[in-house]
């Protein structure tokens, strides 16, 4: 932590995004955020995406304000003061008078994604995770993280799975409704991600809306919810465990295209995914049959933008024709997060069909793998 002066503080950190393997859509509580099912996702690494927020506390502040992206919010919104004031109440009980006396100010906070915002990349997850953390940070809470994880989770329901790096599970039955890691980031060290943008443009119907329309209308969902889901968890925590990317990959795909079937069951229907995106589930499907195996898996949120994983064996040759396929710009700038060796995937594109009305479609590449949780980042944090 950083101190400005005796009458004001600062502090700024980072949190990840993380993309959910199985889905969270749907919830049993609005008001408390409470999920239909447990979900699983994976924490990517903060070298290239990741929110940055740096929270101030001044006896000079009259109000509480927040600035994300550069734009004024409010400092009354609901979520945003339901993190807030839970801070507050544990600052408020700490045994350090210092702490006691921090609640009591008001606190400005200023916020900035890296990435594209509301297009389907978690970046509510990423924002109020790291909302949370850069205040208890601030506070200087002893708070451990499953306790700021149900905070986090009264911003933005899978903001509680941000709190921890590696493969994490958010459990929705549990009290309090908190997220637990089921393996660090080193885990699986081979497995890679490439996040494609397919689009920065805000999406026509939020997730909040959507999953409430989703639980109102759509008898998928239901049938997700008593048949389908719980299995699927535990499958999935077996594949992770046991590293086994073709089963991971299998799931990862079936419950993606399941939550996009639960969107076109909705009435009325939602529409997230965009003709890129569906062409990028052809390309991975057919990729894996000329390669006569599952080695790549696509997984998409509320958005049409890709996460495709694969393992680090496959990711030069996977890139170089994701590139040919859907690149206008050079290779080198195609992809950034990581300098990647060019294939030369003439063999891949002639045996896949080449396609040059797909050039252009996706904007750029970021090439990820799995990284930690939040951090300070204050030379002194």
């Amino acid at each position: 932590m950083s101190a400005d002066s005796p009458r004001s503080q600062s502090c700024t950190c980072i949190a990840p995004i993380n993309i959910a393997v199985i889905k969270y859509w749907g919830k049993s509580d609005e008001d408390q955020i409470i999920p239909l099912n447990d979900s699983i996702s994976l924490t990517l690494n903060t070298d290239y995406m990741y929110t940055k927020t740096t929270a101030t506390i001044s006896t000079e502040l009259t109000k509480d304000s927040i600035i994300l992206n550069n734009e004024e919010a409010s400092g009354d919104g609901v979520r945003f003061q339901n993190c807030l004031s839970e801070i507050r109440k544990l600052a408020a009980s700490s045994k350090h008078a210092s702490t006691v006396e921090k609640s009591k100010l008001k606190v400005a906070i200023v916020s900035q994604n890296n990435f594209p915002t509301k297009a389907g990349l978690a970046s509510s997850a990423s924002g109020y995770a790291c909302l949370v953390f850069t205040l208890a940070q601030l506070f200087e809470l002893e708070s451990h993280k499953s306790e700021l994880s149900a905070l986090a989770r009264r911003g933005s329901g899978s903001a509680c799975r941000s709190l921890f790096g590696g493969f994490v599970q958010w459990f929705h039955e549990s009290q309090p409704c908190v997220a637990r890691p089921i393996a660090e980031a080193q885990h699986w060290p081979q497995l890679r991600c490439l996040v494609a943008v397919v689009s920065n443009t805000s999406k026509a119907v939020g997730s909040t809306e959507g999953m409430s329309r989703s639980v109102k209308t759509s008898k998928l969902l239901e049938y997700r919810i008593k048949h389908v889901v719980r299995d699927r968890v535990e499958e999935m925590k077996m594949a992770i465990l046991q590293k086994d990317f073709v089963k991971f990959a299998e799931l990862t795909m079936q419950d993606s295209n399941q939550f996009h079937a639960i969107c076109l069951d909705t009435y009325p229907p939602l529409f997230y995914m965009n003709s890129t995106s569906q062409a990028i589930i052809q390309l991975v499907h057919r990729y894996n049959e000329i390669r006569q195996n599952i080695k790549v898996a696509y997984t998409f949120d509320a958005g049409p933008n890709a996460v495709l994983f694969m393992e680090e064996a496959e990711l030069n040759r996977f890139a170089s024709v994701f590139h040919s396929f859907f690149g206008s710009i050079p290779h080198e700038s195609f992809f950034r997060g990581k300098v990647l060796d060019p294939v030369d995937s003439t063999k891949d594109v002639e045996a896949l069909g080449p396609d040059n009305a797909l050039k252009g479609q996706v904007q750029y590449t970021i090439v990820c793998h799995v990284g930690q949780g939040p951090k300070n980042i204050d030379p002194t944090g």
